[in-house]
This record gives C-alpha cells, structure tokens and sequence, in this order.
C-alpha cells in the first residue's frame, strides 16, 4: 500500500542547508568557485543537483578542491527546489548542466520526449539507508511486512530500487505500506511522531537519527541494491555538441577529484567538503563519508557502463516506472568522459 501525502515546500532542509529556490529573475546562484580566475563566459558552468547532500561529495570536491579551477572553469552550483526538479530548469535553460537521476531521462524517452543525455557517472550505488525504531542485528526483509515505511520524497530512485530488493528477497511490496512524498523536515518529524516504523533517508538525516537514539541502521541500500548508475551529469545533447570542449575540461576535473576521493581517507574528504556543508557537525559529516566509502559509493571514473544502465533499467521497468526498453546510446554518450579521462 501506498500513501503519498501533500509535498511542503521548505527553505531549509532538517540539517539546515540553505536551498536556493528559482525566485522571479531566476535562480538564486551560490558562487562555487573556490579560487578568483578571470575567465570568461566560456569559462563558467552553471550546475543544478537534484538536492544538497554528501551524496554528491565528489562535485563539492572538485568545486572546494580546486579540480574544476585547474581546469580554468568557474562553477556555480544551485539545488532544486523541492518537488521541482533540475529537468525543468534544463528546460527553462537555468541550467548549463544537471546532478541527477539517469531515470529522469528514461522517464522522458519512454513518454516520447527527446532525453537530456548523461555523460558522467557520479554515483555507483544507492546512497540511501534504511533505519528502524529498535536495533535488529539479524533484519529480514520479511520484516517489514505489515509495517509502515517513510520513503525519502525527493526522487523516486530510492522507492524503486527498495521495491525491486524487496521482490529480490522474495517479499510483495503491497504487503507494506510505504508513506510517501514527504519533505526531509516532514519525513523526519513523521518517524519521530511514531507514524512510521522505519525510514529510508541519506545523510546527515540518518547520523542525527542514529547519534540522539531515534533510529537503528538495519540495512545500508547501496549494499542491498548491488551496483547501479545512481547520479550522473546530464546535459542536453545540444549542450553536449555545442560545448563539447568546455564540458570535456568540466569532466576532466571531476575525473581528477574522483581519484583524489579514491587515494583519500573520510577526513581529509569531509574537510574539503566543509564549505559546501557548513551547518553539519564535524563528526557527523566525517561518518557520513566514512559510510560512504565503505560500500563504494563514488565511482572512481566518470565513464558510465552499459552494464550499470542495464541494471538499472531492470530495475525501472520491473517497478512499471517505464514501460518499454530504451538503447544505451539514446539516454548515455561516453565518449566525452573517455575523452576526458584520455581511453
């Protein structure tokens, strides 16, 4: 069973991360540039994410580490108003590129639309993680039947990727009630009101839980999901034609701070990302990568796999989010991240 209740729209996350929202004269950019370069207009990349998280750790990485300055670029970075989306500022053109779900773009082909076209892997699992009201050292899935599951509300990756883990451990997804669409504020304030027995959120949302006693880890998705093209950097294709130079220095500095993270320890990237996360606490933003790097998270090269889109199409179509099979080199071009990276 399913409930989706009403979406609020919040200028603050539970952590406190500022989100910028699209005001009357657009969006409300936030300077990402660590370093003071004259550049020109060839020079600047304006990047929309789906949402502030430590997820994304690998673009606050090239932006705070310098990656994307070496590369002679300026980056400004702004988060999607919630219940928005970055595909609707692609649209709109407020948007050079976008830090988003690869099944955006499958929602588009499979309702006839042209795709905006991902070009680099961010992220190659789920970075989701499912907590309980009481610590259960042997979970099961069959554990949740008949009980109330918050599911994160701002993409709709997550729902699917548990249906499909779900169905995996041989449990109908109908025999538990998934409460839906909620705002992080609101998710959160639902579990600790007692309205759920378990909640599915990422960081800093799921180390708060954890460190006041709320919440009990019972399953880290990234794990239970196995590997999958989760985040990546789409563009339109016109994008990608016009400006192909200028998105081919942007990956090349995204592939420099996907092997610093690779040859890095959980402080030395949570003090990088310090700027972009100002508001969570030392220690919790240290756990959250530390969690992260523990099951993989991060790809460690920006070129996307045909078998990772396979699997997540499975995945897509076995939860009805898209009704017919779509090619890999209509939704994916890998050339500008081989390029990028010199293979």
């Amino acid at each position: 069973m399913i409930r989706v209740d009403p979406i609020s729209r919040m200028e603050r996350n539970i952590s406190g991360t500022i989100r910028n929202h699209p005001g009357p004269a657009g969006p409300r950019w936030r300077s990402a540039a660590l370093y003071s370069l004259d550049v020109g207009a060839a020079g600047r990349i304006r990047v929309a994410e789906t949402f502030r998280s430590i997820f994304y750790a690998p673009l606050s990485v090239a932006v705070h580490g310098g990656h994307f300055a070496a590369e002679g670029l300026e980056v400004g970075v702004v988060t999607a108003e919630f219940g928005a989306g970055t595909v609707g500022m692609m649209q709109k053109g407020e948007a050079d590129v976008a830090l988003s779900g690869l099944m955006r773009s499958f929602d588009q082909a499979d309702r006839g639309e042209a795709p905006l076209v991902h070009f680099a892997g961010v992220n190659d699992r789920n970075g989701f993680f499912l907590l309980g009201r009481q610590a259960q050292p042997s979970f099961g899935w069959s554990d949740l039947i008949g009980r109330t599951v918050i599911s994160f509300g701002g993409a709709p990756t997550p729902w699917l990727c548990m249906q499909s883990v779900l169905r995996r451990h041989g449990v109908d997804p109908a025999r538990i009630t998934f409460l839906r669409g909620l705002s992080t504020a609101d998710a959160v304030a639902a579990f600790r009101a007692r309205k759920g027995d378990f909640i599915e959120h990422g960081p800093p949302v799921v180390d708060h839980l954890l460190a006041d006693g709320t919440g009990h880890l019972v399953a880290a998705m990234g794990d239970a999901t196995g590997p999958v093209p989760f985040s990546s950097f789409m563009a339109t294709r016109e994008t990608l034609t016009r400006d192909r130079e200028r998105i081919v220095r942007f990956v090349r500095g995204l592939a420099r701070a996907q092997r610093w993270m690779a040859s890095s320890g959980a402080g030395e990237i949570a003090a990088v990302i310090a700027p972009a996360f100002a508001e969570i606490d030392e220690r919790i933003r240290a756990a959250a990568v530390e969690r992260y790097l523990r099951q993989s998270t991060w790809a460690r090269d920006p070129v996307l796999t045909r078998s990772g889109f396979d699997a997540l199409q499975t995945i897509l179509l076995d939860g009805g989010f898209i009704t017919r099979a779509h090619r890999f080199e209509d939704l994916v071009d890998v050339e500008i991240a081989r390029q990028a990276v010199g293979y």
